[in-house]
């Protein structure tokens, strides 16, 4: 089961990290955009819906991969002094009274809404002649899948807490640094402390 579980974290991972690149493209066309208008005074007016679909397609598809690093905001700031069982009870229990109900009902909703848009051939309406906007609504049911698979994972997960009062291992990904822990792997304090006592030094010969 534990393979199972890391596959879908990988996997999740693989489609975050290939729309993460949304982040790339939204900011060149930013750019492209803004000196466009003011530069050559030939703004673009389809370039609103295009940075829309970007930054909507970004925030959609790296909900799952998130959820797979347990990166997701916590309200509760004694969550994490809970015990593991306990932490395992509350998770389960919001997963399947909320997070389930509410993903499968955008899955259901995005399925029907981006039907009907490949159906019509659906523009933007913002502008007279509008880009397409139907590849962009069929992500919505894709995300929905996306996050029910990276949910099921979830419950497996504090399933397996609750028996064996331990969270299983996650698929390890590049995390925002630690201040501290980075000081620790090279020796900044022994560093510092060393060049604070070189420099007392020489300040007392100096004196």
């Amino acid at each position: 089961m534990q393979k199972v579980l890391l596959l879908i974290d990988k996997i999740n991972g693989w489609i975050g990290k290939f729309f993460a690149w949304s982040v790339l493209i939204l900011t060149l066309f930013v750019s492209y955009e803004v000196f466009s208008r003011y530069a050559f005074g030939q703004p673009h007016a389809w370039s609103f819906d295009v940075m829309n679909m970007l930054y909507g397609a970004l925030f959609m598809m790296a909900g799952a991969y998130t959820l797979s690093q347990n990166g997701h905001v916590r309200g509760d700031v004694l969550y994490g002094f809970f015990p593991v069982r306990l932490q395992a009870s509350i998770d389960l229990t919001l997963y399947i009274v909320f997070f389930v109900p509410g993903v499968v009902a955008m899955a259901w909703a995005g399925f029907n809404y981006a039907g009907e848009s490949w159906m019509i051939n659906e523009h933007s309406t913002i502008t007279a002649d509008g880009p397409p906007i139907y590849p962009f609504k069929a992500l919505i049911p894709f995300a929905g899948v996306c996050l029910l698979v990276q949910g099921f994972a979830e419950i497996v997960r504090c399933i397996m807490a609750l028996k064996n009062n331990e969270w299983p291992s996650r698929q390890e990904d590049v995390e925002e640094v630690d201040v501290d822990k980075l000081r620790a792997m090279v020796h900044v304090e022994d560093d510092l402390n060393e060049l604070d006592h070189l420099v007392t030094k020489n300040s007392g010969s100096h004196a």
